[in-house]
This record gives structure tokens, C-alpha cells and sequence, in this order.
């Protein structure tokens, strides 16, 4: 079921098994757990984004930190996204992808999602909007909380009598960086019909504050490549494809909520 806190609508184009995918040396890596300062995630040895505590109660994040966050994917791997993917389970692709991703296990999905391009504190900000309905403003920080970029939202479902699950596409380059020609180009093929893939990295948190029983999942999609398509999709309201390798490793939800996605998402 889809709210319309966010004109978006996404489906389960395919999905595969569980897979070790990576490399040790990848440039893009998550900080574990029990690293001081919380979780985030790394980019050629900077902290580019903070991510929601792995308290279990603490609230959903994901705030832009380091400026030199980069899309990863160059080359062979753009060449192969920009033709479009077709389907999931293609070799040749999770070879490439395997270079830039930090060794793991993840769970392939591919979506058909239309996104939603968001402002911190716009009328479609999650954490200015149903973060604060959930659970207050936290006093400490007395506002909201800011991603401190802009980025897309996806499809809000509700999963359970008390579990909603939100879907959000984060940029590593911010839409407002994005060169406008190329947005205008990928504009004029998707609205041909066009074919076009976008590549992210993902986790799957869940939240569930001490004193409520309502939980937030939030399925956070770090855009890898496509940020220009991206744009251009939103711009046009149309839906885009989205290649998605959850990490079970990096994720908050445990490794049987992962796995059950595919089963939520094609409701």
C-alpha cells in the first residue's frame, strides 16, 4: 500500500539470491558496529554519511558529511548501466559491480521506481514530516533531523498493523551539482522510451522507539551511478530502474527481514 505522502509508485521488476559480492580494498566500505562514533558509510577513507545508530530505538539517518563523495561506477560498468538492465541475473554485470562494492553479502534487487526529489524541510521530507509525527523532535538536537543534501524518495508502504516501510534514493553527488545538459539529455530518452539503469548500494534499518508501538524501516538506496537519469526521472515523473545490492552485513534489520523483501516489495 502506497500513502501519498509522495507521488511514487515502484514495483519488483526481478530480484536473485543472496551473493558474495566485493573486494576488500573497494574505495566505498560501511563502519562496523562497534566502530567509535557510529555507523557510516566510507568513501575513499572519508566519512561521507552518517547513518542511524544501531541502537534499535534511535531514529532513521542518513546525513551528507564529506563533500568528496563521488559516484563510483566509471567506464564499462556506465557503459553497461546506461544500455539499461534488463534483467538480474547477468554475470558479466555482477562482475563489474563486484569491483566497487566492499566484499559481503547482499541481496539483488531491481526496481522500477518513480522518485520523488525532495528538499530538507519540504512538504515530502521524511524527517521534517512523519520521522517528527513518530517520534517527536529529539531535545537534544531541539529540530529535526537534516540529510543535509537533497535526495529522492520512493514508495511508502505500510507493512504491518504497526510497520511502515519508507524508500529513499540518496545521491552521493547532490542534485544540485548535476550538469543540466546531461540531465536534459537522459530527459529526452527516457521521454522516448528510452531504456536506463541506476546503480545504488543499500541497507535496511528499522527503528522502533522505546515508547511507541509503531517501527520505521527504511530501505536507503546510496546512488552509485545514474544521479543525471535520476534527476531527469524525477523531473518527468516517470519511472526509472534501479539496480540494488542490499548489504545484509551493513544492515540494521536483521538477515531474515533482508531476505523477505522481495515478498514486501511485490505487494
Amino acid at each position: 500500500m502506497t500513502d501519498g505522502s509522495a507521488r511514487s509508485r515502484t514495483g519488483l521488476l526481478d530480484h536473485a539470491a543472496p551473493v558474495h559480492l566485493g573486494t576488500p580494498d573497494a574505495a566505498l566500505r560501511f563502519s562496523g558496529f562497534r566502530e567509535p562514533g557510529g555507523r557510516h558509510l566510507i568513501v575513499d577513507g572519508a566519512e561521507a554519511f552518517e547513518l542511524s545508530f544501531p541502537c534499535g530505538s534511535c531514529a532513521l539517518l542518513f546525513r551528507r558529511l564529506d563533500e568528496g563523495a563521488r559516484a563510483l561506477a566509471a567506464g564499462a560498468l556506465h557503459d553497461h548501466l546506461d544500455e539499461g538492465v534488463p534483467a538480474i541475473d547477468d554475470p558479466s554485470l555482477r562482475d563489474l559491480v563486484s569491483t566497487i562494492l566492499p566484499e559481503g553479502t547482499y541481496l539483488p534487487l531491481l526496481l522500477s521506481i518513480e522518485p520523488v526529489l525532495v528538499a530538507p524541510g519540504d512538504d515530502h521530507d521524511y524527517f521534517s514530516r512523519e520521522q517528527v509525527t513518530h517520534r517527536g523532535i529529539d531535545p537534544t538536537l531541539g529540530a529535526p533531523e537534516d540529510p543535509a543534501t537533497g535526495y529522492y524518495r520512493g514508495p511508502t508502504r505500510t507493512t504491518g498493523e504497526h510497520e511502515t516501510l519508507f524508500e529513499f534514493l540518496v545521491p552521493m553527488v547532490p542534485p544540485g551539482w548535476n550538469d543540466r545538459e546531461r540531465v536534459a539529455s537522459y530527459e529526452e530518452r527516457l521521454r522516448a522510451g528510452g531504456a536506463a539503469t541506476v546503480l545504488a548500494v543499500s541497507v535496511l534499518d528499522r527503528t522502533q522507539p522505546f515508547d511507541s508501538f509503531d517501527a520505521h524501516t527504511g530501505l536507503v538506496h546510496f546512488v552509485l551511478d545514474g544521479h543525471h537519469k535520476l534527476e531527469a526521472a524525477a523531473r518527468l515523473g516517470v519511472a526509472i530502474t534501479v539496480l540494488s545490492f542490499v548489504s545484509i552485513d551493513a544492515s540494521l534489520a536483521d538477515e531474515a527481514t533482508v531476505t523477505g523483501l522481495p515478498e514486501l516489495l511485490a505487494r
